[in-house]
């Protein structure tokens, strides 16, 4: 992506991976070639997070198994975040526990109330390979903390429980055999 370009412009749209491909149930392995091919995926991963209406979206999400993801998303202020972190690591997620309405683009037309924290810090590099250090708090610090468990072979999911979780899990697969 070219300094000062739109993301997503020259991107391909990419087939989204859905919940149960093992793709997006496996921890992603770091990034180490920090070239054109990195700059194209990350590319591609903008023209599919916006062409699915989405706020973030992780390698994973379209079956590359890399630790990258980006992200479009405004948090409790309305204030837009827009940017990519390569080989994330969540090195903080505190404050206050908040029960909020969450999706996936991976499990399309489906949300569940899932606990997050609404404070988040996550680390990692851009494409280029330099550091960068992204803090979110509210609807913003969700979504990391969401891109973050994709990269870890994680689905929001994972973190309900009981009726919440049956219920998520019964309308995916009832959605993957109706497909």
């Amino acid at each position: 992506m070219r300094s000062g370009s739109i993301p997503g412009a020259s991107g391909r749209v990419r087939p989204l991976t859905l919940l149960g491909d093992p793709v997006l149930h496996t921890a992603c392995e770091e990034v180490t070639d920090f070239g054109p091919e990195l700059a194209r995926l990350i590319e591609d991963m903008y023209a599919t997070m916006y062409a699915a209406q989405g706020v973030g979206l992780a390698a994973n999400q379209i079956g590359v198994n890399r630790r990258a993801f980006v992200y479009d998303c405004p948090d409790d202020d309305d204030v837009r975040h827009l940017g990519h972190v390569v080989n994330p690591r969540l090195v903080v997620a505190d404050g206050v526990s908040v029960r909020g309405p969450e999706g996936c683009l991976s499990l399309p037309g489906l949300e569940a109330g899932t606990p997050r924290f609404d404070h988040a810090v996550v680390e990692g590099v851009t494409m280029l390979g330099e550091p960068v250090r992204v803090r979110g708090t509210g609807w913003f610090a969700r979504c990391l903390q969401h891109e973050c468990d994709h990269v870890e072979g994680g689905v929001y999911t994972d973190h309900l429980a009981g009726w919440r979780r049956r219920r998520v899990l019964r309308a995916a697969a009832r959605a993957s055999w109706s497909s």
